[in-house]
Order: C-alpha cells, then structure tokens, then sequence
C-alpha cells in the first residue's frame, strides 16, 4: 500500500536522492545536504505548530511504500510564500504605441518584475521517482495536497500558486536565461538556478533589469519559450489544469515558466471530496478513491479498491487493512475523493 505522509529525519536519505534525480530546474530541491536536512527540520516544526493564519511554514510529504519502507516521491507546500525571502516574478502585459498622425497603432507585449504572488500558498516539489510513475500514484500525489489544505485551511492563503518549471535543455540551459544573461548577468543558467534552491536571492535584486523589458527585443529563442513548460512538466500542469488552475500572465525570471493559480475553495478536489464517518468491513470492494484520515502531524492518505461509498448515508465501507494503515477506527472520520 502506497502511503502519503509528513516527511521524518529518518527519510534524508531517501529525500536527497530524489533531489539528484529531479535534476536542473527543479529549484525547490537543490542537492545540498544542510539545505535539505532544513526542510526536513522547517517541516517538522510547521506540523507542529498551533496557528489560526499562514506566515512561513513548510510542509514536505513523502510517498511510502509500506510494505517494503521504500520513499517512491515527495511534493510539498509553503503555507506563505514571499513573507521572509521576498518572491519575484515576470508578468507580461502589453503596452500600446499609437499614433494617429501617422495612422500606426502597435500593441506590444511587456514583462515587468513584480512581487504579486507574496502571502500566496504555494504547492511545489511534486516529484514521482522514474520506477514508481504509472498508475495513480502520480495523481494521488499531485491531489492529495488539496485535501489536506481544506482540512486545514485556517494554515493556507486563499490563493495558491505553483510555478511550473519551464523550458531547459539536457545540461540545464535555458534560451530565456540566455538572453538575460548575455545583457545582465555573467553566469550560467545551472548556477543562478542552483542559487534561487539555496534561498540566496540578493542578486535578483542587484542585477535584474529595473523596468519593464519588451518582449519583441528578446531572441527570437527566448520569445518562444514564455509561458511553456519542460516536456516533463506536461502532465502535471494537466493535472492542475483540471483543478482548475489558470495561467495569468505571471512567469518565472530564470526559465519563464508559467506560475498558474486557483482559489482554493475553487479546487475542483476540494469541491468533489466528501468528508464522511467509515466502517470497517472485511473484503470491501469499489471504485479507486483516495482517503485521508484528516490528520495534521499524523497525516496519512491513500489511495485503494477496498473500500466503497454509500452517498445516502454518508458512509464510507473501508477493508481493514486501509483503516490500520491509516489508524483509523470505527466511526473515525476522513475526506475521500474518487481518482
């Protein structure tokens, strides 16, 4: 059985090998062992906590294996992004020249730094190890956070965001850091990437360009990657396309990947996940569906058949083996969604 759950400091191990092979780009797990033993350490503070609002707070999940103890992925998210590290992005917009003595009228697009996202939540670090992606495991992982985030709401911002990672080749190179390197900065795409994971962000301050850029200015390589996304972050921006995450202009300063955002009382989960009393049966059998057992330190959810759900009497039927997995008792509640 496949088991989500808070990350431990038992699993560094585990957790820095699913750092090196996310590989470049993917900024929120930079291959650093003090800078991932920290997280562990944030995270296990911020499940602790007592709160009634978001600040700074980090909760990183891990995917086990509980049969053989195997972490097979992680995801994770910031409760507040931007509240202690300030948080920039690109937003295009557009800016018009006309002029009617010499009948031209030009619309042209323009990427202006901004800070619009800070005290957002973020979901980031969605990460399935190659052996482990087929199934659902992929979409329970990427789902499950939602539901956690409505058991808790009072911990999250209304808006959350997560930033998709955008175009790069093989070694890491990205065509819209090409540019703003070769007029800005004099470092490689790997190493200012490798600074943002290590929280050092001063030199976005000092050296990015302080007005808005025209787009048309950029290589015609850099234009083409705006808004596009990684071929392997494809499927999980479907995904949160389907929750119901929009694209609205905002990209990232380095790889000019799309941030999306939802409301999150407007997640397609969080709106179609019941939260309902369970039944230990024997032998239950039904549609797949993911189950959480509304812990917060304790968290643990799953996904499986053994179970069913009775929608008149709000009841949800579960095998005994999910409802130990998950420590849960007869007429426990938890919130469950169909996969």
């Amino acid at each position: 059985m496949q088991i989500l759950r808070p990350i431990a400091s038992r699993d560094f191990a585990a957790f820095k090998q699913i750092a090196i092979e996310s590989g470049h780009g993917f900024t929120s797990l930079p291959v650093d062992d003090q800078i991932l033993q920290d997280k562990i350490a944030r995270s296990e503070k911020s499940f602790s906590k007592t709160l009634s609002k978001p600040f700074d707070e980090g909760y990183v999940f891990v995917l086990e294996d509980s049969e053989t103890g195997e972490i097979m992925g992680t995801t994770a998210i910031e409760a507040a992004v931007g509240m202690q590290v300030p948080l920039y992005h690109y937003h295009l917009g557009k800016t018009v020249h006309h002029s009617r003595t010499l009948d031209v009228y030009n619309t042209v697009d323009i990427l202006s730094m901004c800070n619009d996202y800070t005290g957002c939540s973020e979901i980031c670090t969605l990460f399935l190890r190659e052996p482990f992606r087929k199934g659902l495991a992929g979409r329970f992982l990427s789902r499950s956070r939602f539901v956690f985030m409505a058991d808790h709401s009072e911990r999250f911002s209304e808006t959350v965001i997560a930033e998709m990672r955008g175009v790069s080749d093989a070694n890491g190179n990205s065509p819209f850091w090409k540019w703003l390197q070769e007029h800005f900065f004099s470092i490689e795409f790997p190493q200012a990437d490798h600074l943002v994971g290590l929280g050092d962000k001063v030199f976005i301050s000092e050296l990015m360009p302080k007005y808005p850029i025209y787009a048309n200015l950029l290589s015609e390589e850099a234009q083409a990657v705006i808004g596009k996304v990684h071929e392997k972050t494809k499927p999980a921006l479907k995904l949160l396309q389907k929750e119901g995450f929009e694209h609205r202009g905002y990209i990232d300063l380095f790889d000019a990947g799309p941030t999306v955002e939802a409301k999150l009382k407007n997640i397609r989960t969080v709106q179609r996940s019941v939260v309902a009393h369970i039944e230990i049966r024997s032998d239950v059998t039904g549609k797949a569906r993911a189950i959480s057992n509304q812990g917060l330190a304790n968290f643990k959810a799953t996904f499986t058949d053994k179970c069913s759900y009775d929608e008149q009497s709000n009841t949800l039927f579960v095998d005994a083996s999910v409802a130990k997995a998950l420590a849960l008792n007869n007429g426990d509640s938890v919130r469950t969604f169909t996969l």
